[in-house]
């Protein structure tokens, strides 16, 4: 996920703010937060929290988003460095991927 964040330039919203376990909701001796979001410096965080369970095998995460783009330019992500871009190279051509396989909008 670090390496995501380095490049995609988005922020995680549960940095920070503890740690959110997600998954498995039927099974309280092995949780872990595998739910993610992410979202660009034009939002800033208003609330975060698991919800209870709802039935499935991941718990609910509330996650409210406020655009301000002015005031969410002073939250700080992480950048990406020439090691982490050729590791991102690596992975890419390891998983025989390219732009080709990344599906646009409303494309069929």
């Amino acid at each position: 996920m670090r390496l995501f964040r380095k490049l995609s330039g988005l922020l995680d919203p549960r940095v920070g703010r503890g740690m959110f376990n997600t998954f498995h909701a039927n099974w309280w001796f092995i949780r872990w937060p595998l739910d993610h979001v992410f979202h660009s410096k034009h939002f800033t965080l208003k609330e975060l929290r698991r919800l209870p369970s709802i039935g499935s095998d991941h718990f609910p995460l509330l996650t409210a988003l406020q655009y301000s783009p002015e005031s969410g330019q002073q939250q700080k992500g992480l950048t990406a460095d020439a090691d982490d871009k050729a590791r991102a190279q690596a992975k890419q051509a390891q998983q025989q991927a390219d732009a080709d396989d990344v599906p646009e909008p409303g494309a069929r």
